[in-house]
Parts: structure tokens; sequence; C-alpha cells
């Protein structure tokens, strides 16, 4: 039995040999080396594509208005309205060139796959568009019956056209265009021989601009408490007992943001709030004397103190919306406090300045 097995062992040796100079040769010249490269080069994009991503993803920082605004006038005297105007121009600027660029209408990975940076970004767009419809309503016009100023007429126009159009027009190329109308305004602004640009810090003009931003945050604190959902009496029609309205609705109305927005609602009011920020340390120069004959000084740094608790940084990996008083945090809650917050205390702001 045993001569057998050695005979069996030795004639199937000539087939195992055969079988091992085969494997050899595949493994070693015959093995296409095309599929290799091609998997290190697949593998080398993914990482840089991730890494762009992340790269994208981050949120700008804060920046000095006062500083900005130096650069801006190029040596030229500070006057009334520069601050406010020279941090409208460098907000647009970060919007345009921030890593990334302007991401919002990208059709190209990894752009096309980021939901919360285009979001932050329609939120600081909506800050930029309300303060430019102000600059050129309220803020350049002496009275209601006098010219507007034709850069500001021209601007103000550019920065309305869709955010995520990828065709012409193209957003980029509008939104830089309204920028460099508004540094044609603060040239001429700035400009001592040039007085048709003029920039009238009043208590009514700023009481237009915010009451517009009332609105904007009132909105946004309502979408993120929606986070949790809830089941709202209908105030439609509160205070006006002879009140209607188009279609009825019913007394008691169920709110809830959908699971698949809470997180690009959340970066919108981080953007919005990023960008009012600025925007209301600069209205705290220009506005100066204004506040302090209102006594309003203490109500608008109040204000900007509550924005920029919004902006701390955001540790988690995820916008987490747990329940209310649940295990798990909820982000858009926090966000919606600090904006109810910031609300309350320019609805204040806006009584202090219509006072005589």
């Amino acid at each position: 039995m045993r001569f057998w097995r050695r005979i069996k062992t030795v004639g199937q040796r000539p087939f195992l040999d055969a079988a091992e100079q085969i494997a050899d040769g595949y493994s070693g010249s015959q093995r296409p080396s095309y599929l290799r490269y091609a998997l290190i080069a697949l593998l080398a994009v993914t990482l840089l594509i991730l890494g762009l991503a992340w790269y994208w993803s981050d949120e700008p920082e804060l920046f000095d208005v006062h500083g900005e605004t130096e650069k801006a006038l190029a040596g030229k005297s500070l006057v009334v309205g520069a601050t406010t105007t020279a941090t409208l121009i460098h907000t647009i600027e970060v919007l345009l060139h921030k890593p990334g660029g302007y991401l919002s209408n990208d059709m190209m990975p990894p752009g096309v796959w980021l939901d919360n940076i285009p979001s932050w970004e329609f939120g600081v767009l909506v800050q930029i568009r309300d303060l430019s419809k102000a600059n050129r309503e309220a803020f350049s016009r002496s009275q209601s019956q006098s010219t507007e100023d034709p850069d500001l007429a021209v601007a103000e126009p550019r920065l309305h056209i869709d955010h995520r159009s990828w065709a012409v027009p193209w957003p980029e190329s509008e939104y830089a265009d309204g920028q460099q109308y508004f540094r044609s305004y603060l040239e001429r602004l700035a400009d001592s021989q040039a007085p048709n640009a003029q920039f009238f810090a009043r208590a009514d003009n700023l009481r237009y601009w915010l009451a517009t931003v009332e609105t904007r945050l009132g909105s946004l604190s309502q979408r993120l408490s929606a986070s949790v959902g809830q089941r709202r009496i209908n105030t439609d029609l509160s205070g006006d007992a002879g009140g209607r309205q188009s279609t009825q609705n019913a007394n008691e109305i169920d709110v809830k943001t959908s699971w698949f927005e809470i997180d690009n609602v959340f970066y919108e009011a981080r953007g919005t709030t990023w960008a009012l920020l600025h925007f209301l340390k600069a209205v705290e120069v220009d506005f100066a004397d204004v506040l302090k004959r209102k006594n309003a000084v203490a109500s608008l740094q109040q204000i900007i103190r509550e924005l920029e608790m919004s902006q701390q940084p955001v540790n988690a990996p995820v916008i987490v919306n747990g329940e209310g008083f649940g295990l798990l945090a909820n982000h858009s809650l926090v966000m919606a406090s600090y904006i109810s917050r910031a609300n309350a205390a320019m609805i204040d702001l806006r009584e202090l300045l219509s006072q005589g």
C-alpha cells in the first residue's frame, strides 16, 4: 500500500511542478501591470477628492472690519459709510474666493456632493442682498424722492442672479461685477471732490435695514426650532379682527423641518449670522453718533455678542438633532436660541431708534 502511494506521488510531481511554473510566470512577467496602475491612480484620485471636500467644507474665519476698511480706502480718510461699504465688498470677496471658490452651482465633484457650504453661502448671500438693497434705497438717499446712486442701482440687481445657475448668467461673474460697482461707489464716497456719492447715517435708515433683518432671523429661528416638530396655534391674523387671508388655514398647524433639510438650515443660519455679525460691527462705526444719541450702543453690542456665540466651532462630526430634552444634543435648537435672543434684542433696538 505504501508502495502505490509513492508511485502516485511521484506520478503527480511533474504536474505539480508545471502548475507552479505557470503560476510563477503569471504572477511575475505575465501579470497585467496596467490594472495595478489603474487601481493606484483610482485610489490617489479618490484620496485627492476626499481631501478637497474636507478642505472646502471648512467655514471661513471672521475678519476685522476696521482692517479691511483701511485696505479698501488705500490711505484715504475715513468717511461715514466707508466701513459698511468696505465690509460688504469684502464679504462678497470671501463668498467668491474662499477655499474652493463659489460652490453653490458646482456640477463636478467634490463640489456637487457638498451641501453644507452651499447652504452657508446662501445665508451669506441673502444678507449681502438685503444690505445692498438698503444701501440703494435708504443709506445713499437723503429723501424718498431723491435720485438713487448710479453705481448702487447697477450693483444691486447683479446680486439677485440665481445662486445655483450653472449656465449663463454665471453667478460668480455677476456677483463680481456687483462688487466692482460697490468699489466704484466707495471710491466716490471717500473722494471729497465728488459730493454726488453720499451715505446718510440716520436712525430711520438704520431702522429700515433692521426691519428686514428681523424677518430673516425670525424665519430662521422658526425653521431651526421645527427640527423636533411641534403643533402650533395659528396666529396669522392675531391683532386684527377684520383681517383676512387668501386661503383659510386650520386653527392648529403641524410644523416640522424635514430630516433631510436639518443640516442645510443649520448651515444657512451659520452663514446668515456670520455675515450679519460683520455688518453690525460696521454699522456700529458708521452710525456711532446716532446710536449714542439714542443710548442704543449697548443694545447693538448685545446683538453682536449673541451672534458671536452662534459662530462657535462645531465639534461634532455631524449635525445632531435629538429630542428637545432627549439623550442626544440638538444643534438646531442651540442655534435657534442664539438667533432668537439676537432677534429680540434687535426688536428692542428698533424701538429705541424710533424714539425721539
